[in-house]
C-alpha cells in the first residue's frame, strides 16, 4: 500500500476500480480538469466524458491514455517511479484553475468625447524675440532648435516683462526652455557683472532628484552629502536648482545660505531639458505646506520683490493653492484653453467662466496629438500571465520598443523586477532552452523607485536614457519630470489615483511630437474607471486580453510537450490557455524556489494591498479593497494559495499582531496602507535626510529574494 500512496495523487496513473477512496479522489481530480475556462460548472458524466462536449485538451486524453496502457505492462513499484519522473518533468497541474471561476468581464462603455489637443509647435524663431544674439545662437546651434512651441511664445515675451505668470501646457510640450530663456537673458542683461560670491539670483525647484541635463551651476538634492553642497554654497551659486525638502534642511541648518539678490523663483517640475509637470499638488496633499511655507518666508526675507512663475500640466487644487501663496498677480497662461475658445461659441465660454468654482472636478486635460491610449480588463489571475506576455509580444518579437511600467509601491517594484527578470529574460531553466531559436533574446529589465539609493537610481536613470530597448519598473518617482527619449509603451499596471496622475504617467512618451502609446490595466470591478477619464475628455480604446496572450504562441518555451503532439495552431484557444498556464507555473515554481521567495511575494502583495486602500474617497466605489478576491490577487504574485495573516508581515510604523480567527476584510482594513505609502512618497520627494527616511535609506540595495530575513 505504501506504493499505492503517490499513484492516487495522479490521474494518469491511477489504477480503476482501486476502492471507494481511489474513485471519490479520481472524480475530484476529473472534475476540476473538466472545469470549462469560462467558471462554468463542470457537466455530469455516465462512465466516459465526451471529448466534443467538454472540448478536453488533447494532453488530458494523452494522460488518461498513457496511464491505462501502463498499467498493463508495467509492475506497481516500476509503475510508480515512471510516474514520479514524468511528474517532475511536466508542468505542475497545481496552477490548472489558471481560467476557472473568473469574474465576467464587462463591455467597456464609454461616450465617445473629443480630447483637447494642443498645438505644439508654431512656424516662430526666437529671432523674433529681443534676445541677446549670443543666445539666439546658442539655442539653434547646441540646442538645435530653429523655431518655438505654443508655450514659449506666448511665455516668453510675458516673462521677459518682469510679470508672474502661471504657465499650463501639456507634458512635453517644452516649458523649461520657456522659463529659460527669459531667465538667462534677464541674468547677462544686469548691469553689474554676476560674481559667483552674489549668491543665488534664481531659485528653481524640481520634485525629483534624478540627474539634471540641464547645465546649471548649482544642484542640491537628497541622496548627495551634504558638505560638499555645503561648501558650494560657501564658494557662491548664482543659479541654484533644488529639491524642497533639501533646500529647507539647508535653510535650516546652513548658515552661509542667503536670498539677498534672489530676483526669480521658478516652481517647475523639471530636472532635464525640455520636459516637466507641475508636482505641488501631490507634495501638498502630503504635508509639505510647512516645507514652502519655509522657502517663502527664507525668499521674503532676502528680498521685498522677485519674479515668480508656477508651471503645470494639469490646473489641480494643489497648484491652485500653491498659486495663490506664491504668486503676485500673475498672467496665466494655457494654450488648450486658448484652442477650445477658438472651436466654441463665446456663450459657452461665457458659461465655463461662470462655473469656474467647478473647474477642478470638471478639468478636461490636453493629451499629446500623437499618443495613442489603450485600456485591457484582466481578471487579478491572468494579471501576471498578461503582463509577461504583453512584454514579450512588443520588447521581444516587435523589438524597438522602450517601455516603462507603474506600479503602486517599491515592493512591488522590486518583486517583479526579479519575477520577471528571472523567467523571461533567460534566468533559470529558459536559458538552457535550445527549442526555439527566440529564446535566447535578451530583455533588459531595469528598477527605479524612492527608496533606492540616489547613485543607483543615477546609475538605473543614466542606463535606460541611453539604451534603445528595455523595460524599466518604477513606481510614480518617475511619473514626473523625467525626460526618457524614445519611449514608446507607458503600461500602468496599478491604475492611477487621479485623472491628473494619470496624464503625468501618459506623459513621459509622445513627447515634442513624437508618437507614443499607453496602456492601463484593469480589473474588471474597476471598469467604470474608463468613465471617469471620459468626464475629463480622455479616450481610451479597449485592447483585448485574448489578443495580447496569443503572443505566447510564438516562443515555444511554454509549449506544452506531449506524445504524438500535432503542430501548434497559432490561434488555438486551448493551446493558448495552456501556453499561459505553463507561463504561470514557471513564475510560481520561481517564487516557491525558496522560503525568501515566498516572503517577498507576500511581502509586494502586502504592499499593493495597502496601495489599494489610499485610493481618495470619491473613486472608493472603483477602488474598493472588498471587490479583490485575495487568493485570485496571490496569483498575480506567483502565489499559488491566498496567504494567511498578512499583517504578520513588517509594514513601516506597525508592529502589531493579526488576532487569531480574524476575518478576511477585518484583517484587511487593518493594514496601515495610509501611513505606509506616505512613507514612500516623501522617501521619493523629500531630502532624503529627515528622520522617517534615513531608516530607509540605510538599507541600501535590495537583496536578492532568497537572502532576505523577512519574518514570516
Amino acid at each position: 500500500m505504501a506504493a499505492a500512496g503517490p499513484l492516487l495523487l495522479n490521474l494518469r496513473s491511477a489504477p480503476r476500480g482501486r476502492g471507494p477512496a481511489a474513485a471519490s479522489r479520481q472524480s475530484t481530480t476529473l472534475k476540476r480538469k473538466l472545469q470549462s475556462p469560462h467558471g462554468n460548472p463542470p457537466l455530469k458524466r455516465k462512465c466516459k466524458p465526451s471529448v466534443s462536449a467538454f472540448q478536453k485538451s488533447p494532453v488530458e486524453a494523452d494522460i488518461r491514455e498513457k496511464g491505462s496502457s501502463s498499467q498493463k505492462s508495467l509492475p506497481k513499484k516500476q509503475l510508480t517511479d515512471k510516474q514520479n519522473k514524468s511528474q517532475k518533468s511536466k508542468p505542475s497541474v497545481k496552477t490548472s484553475s489558471l481560467f476557472k471561476n473568473n469574474p465576467e468581464i464587462p463591455e467597456v462603455h464609454r461616450k465617445a468625447v473629443r480630447q483637447v489637443q494642443e498645438n505644439v509647435f508654431t512656424k516662430d524663431s526666437f529671432s523674433q524675440l529681443d534676445l541677446h544674439p549670443h543666445l539666439i545662437s546658442t539655442i539653434n546651434t547646441v540646442l538645435k532648435i530653429s523655431s518655438m512651441t505654443s508655450v514659449q511664445k506666448q511665455t516668453i515675451p510675458v516673462l521677459l516683462q518682469g510679470k508672474d505668470a502661471l504657465v499650463r501646457s501639456q507634458t512635453g510640450s517644452g516649458k523649461t526652455l520657456a522659463y529659460g530663456i527669459p531667465l538667462v537673458q534677464s541674468l547677462q542683461g544686469m548691469e553689474s557683472k554676476i560674481k559667483r560670491s552674489d549668491g543665488p539670483y534664481a531659485l528653481i525647484l524640481v520634485p525629483t532628484r534624478e540627474p539634471f541635463a540641464w547645465i546649471v551651476p548649482g544642484v542640491l538634492m537628497g541622496g548627495e552629502k551634504r558638505k560638499s553642497e555645503k561648501a558650494r554654497l560657501r564658494k557662491g551659486i548664482n543659479i541654484l536648482i533644488s529639491t524642497p525638502g533639501r533646500l529647507v534642511d539647508h535653510i535650516k541648518s546652513t548658515e552661509c545660505i542667503h536670498f539677498r539678490r534672489t530676483q526669480w523663483l521658478i516652481i517647475d517640475e523639471a530636472d532635464s531639458i525640455f520636459h516637466h509637470l507641475c508636482w505641488f499638488c501631490r507634495i501638498l496633499d502630503l504635508g509639505f505646506e510647512k516645507d514652502v511655507a519655509v522657502i517663502l518666508n527664507a525668499l521674503n526675507a532676502g528680498r521685498d520683490t522677485r519674479q515668480n512663475v508656477l508651471l503645470s500640466a494639469t490646473l489641480t487644487e494643489g497648484v491652485t493653492r500653491l498659486a495663490d501663496i506664491s504668486l503676485n498677480d500673475p498672467i496665466s497662461i494655457s494654450i488648450a484653453d486658448e484652442i477650445q475658445k477658438a472651436f466654441q461659441p463665446a456663450s459657452q465660454i461665457e458659461r465655463q467662466a461662470s462655473s469656474s468654482s467647478n473647474c477642478m472636478e470638471q478639468e478636461n486635460f490636453a493629451v499629446p496629438e500623437k499618443l495613442k491610449q489603450y485600456v485591457m480588463m484582466v481578471p487579478s489571475k491572468l494579471r501576471l500571465v498578461t503582463l509577461a506576455a504583453f512584454i514579450l509580444e512588443k520588447c521581444k518579437f516587435e523589438k524597438h520598443h522602450k517601455m516603462i511600467i507603474f506600479f503602486s509601491s517599491c515592493e512591488q517594484v522590486e518583486f517583479y523586477h526579479e519575477l520577471l527578470l528571472k523567467v523571461l529574460s533567460g534566468g533559470l531553466e529558459l536559458e538552457q532552452s535550445e527549442r526555439s531559436s527566440v529564446s535566447s533574446a535578451h530583455l533588459q529589465f531595469l528598477r527605479l523607485h524612492g527608496n533606492m539609493e540616489q547613485e543607483e537610481r543615477t546609475e538605473v536613470f543614466q542606463e535606460f536614457l541611453k539604451s534603445k530597448t528595455g523595460i524599466l519598473l518604477c513606481t510614480d518617482v518617475a511619473a514626473r519630470g523625467l525626460d526618457l527619449p524614445q519611449v514608446t509603451w507607458i503600461v500602468q499596471y496599478n491604475a492611477p489615483a487621479s485623472p491628473a496622475e494619470y496624464i503625468h504617467r501618459i506623459g513621459r512618451t509622445a513627447r515634442i511630437g513624437c508618437h507614443g502609446n499607453s496602456l492601463l490595466v484593469l480589473a474588471p470591478s474597476e471598469a467604470e474607471y474608463v468613465s471617469l477619464l471620459a468626464s475629463h475628455k480622455i479616450n481610451v480604446s479597449e485592447m483585448k486580453m485574448e489578443k495580447v496572450l496569443l503572443s505566447l504562441m510564438k516562443d515555444d518555451r511554454f509549449k506544452l510537450h506531449r506524445p504524438r503532439s500535432k503542430k501548434s495552431c497559432g490561434t488555438d484557444p486551448q493551446e493558448v490557455r495552456e501556453r499561459a498556464t505553463v507561463l504561470q507555473t514557471k513564475f510560481e515554481n520561481y517564487v516557491h524556489s525558496s522560503e525568501g521567495t515566498v516572503r517577498w511575494a507576500k511581502k509586494a502583495l502586502q504592499s499593493f494591498l495597502c496601495a489599494y486602500t489610499t485610493y481618495p474617497r470619491n473613486l472608493k466605489h472603483i477602488f474598493h479593497i472588498k471587490s479583490l478576491h485575495l487568493g485570485h490577487v496571490a496569483k498575480s504574485f506567483g502565489l499559488r494559495d491566498a496567504p494567511q495573516n498578512l499583517t504578520a508581515l513588517p509594514t513601516a510604523g506597525s508592529k502589531k499582531k493579526t488576532k487569531p480567527g480574524r476575518k478576511r476584510s477585518d484583517l484587511l482594513k487593518k493594514t496601515h496602507g495610509k501611513h505606509r505609502l506616505a512613507e514612500i512618497l516623501r522617501s521619493e520627494y523629500s531630502s532624503g535626510m529627515d528622520t522617517g527616511v534615513s531608516k530607509v535609506k540605510k538599507k541600501k540595495k535590495q537583496r536578492k529574494p532568497g537572502n532576505q530575513q523577512i519574518p514570516a
